[in-house]
């Protein structure tokens, strides 16, 4: 069975600066088994004159035997210059474009403002489709704030509100980091995680909990893989935002550890 793993380049993106090094991260990322990355916090192929051109970027993934599966984009980018993203998307072979966040002051977050981004976002969302662009939105912990007494968050809003076309780029960490329930979500979300982040959480004996490469930590992997396999995730995209250790050494663990789950 052909590899579901992606790097998550934002894992390194203090290496990805300039085109150089963005070319040399490629490099090591495929040495250590990769086949796929998804863009994001990659500093040389963003703002208004890049140093590695779109097309130059989709090079550098050819050379390295690399897919680009999923990208980071803002949300103003792909609201107001939505043709424009759908030309680099399409120039990196790439299906499927997200966000980190909801695109509003964090002072601003609650449920009229999901409720106005989950309206809002159907056009753009519509046009990306007819692209043949999936969108997603990326979760952090801030999501899972609980509306009033009862067990529904603001998460909530985006699976019983957002409709089939909005997919959720659930992130194992931070909805763990939240007290949720990753399994439960992507049972609920069937059909809408083709991506999902997945991002560890141990614990260090000075430092308390941290991030960790995929299997040093204390999520329960055996139940979510099978969970997300279930709901129709396509790809895993590994994620570390700190890192103990190389960042470089940490994926490739990372990868060794799922490859051992037969991902």
């Amino acid at each position: 069975m052909a590899s579901k793993v992606a790097a998550q380049m934002y894992t390194v993106r203090d290496f990805c600066k300039t085109g150089k090094d963005f070319a040399e991260s490629l490099r090591k990322i495929s040495d250590a088994g990769y086949t796929a990355v998804q863009l994001s916090g990659v500093g040389a192929i963003q703002g208004e004159n890049p140093d590695v051109p779109v097309a130059e970027a989709r090079k550098m993934l050819d050379d390295n035997g690399l897919k680009c599966i999923a990208t980071h984009r803002s949300w103003d980018l792909l609201s107001h210059e939505t043709q424009a993203e759908i030309d680099f998307h399409h120039a990196l072979a790439c299906d499927w474009a997200g966000i980190g966040g909801l695109p509003v002051p964090r002072a601003e977050w609650g449920p009229d403002a999901f409720r106005t981004f989950v309206k809002t976002s159907r056009d753009v969302i519509a046009k990306l489709k007819a692209a043949g662009i999936r969108f997603g939105y990326h979760n952090h912990a801030n999501e899972f704030v609980r509306m009033g007494p009862g067990p529904k968050t603001w998460y909530d809003i985006l699976i019983d509100e957002g409709g089939p076309d909005l997919m959720l780029e659930l992130d194992t960490y931070w909805a763990v980091h939240a007290g949720a329930n990753p399994t439960r979500i992507v049972k609920r979300a069937h059909g809408r995680v083709p991506v999902v982040h997945f991002k560890d959480k141990g614990v260090d004996k000075d430092e308390g909990p941290i991030m960790c490469p995929i299997g040093e930590g204390n999520l329960d992997w055996d139940d979510i893989i099978p969970a997300c396999e279930a709901a129709g995730t396509e790809w895993y995209a590994v994620e570390q935002d700190k890192c103990q250790r190389d960042p470089f050494d940490c994926l490739k663990a990372s990868l060794e550890f799922l490859t051992s789950k037969g991902i």
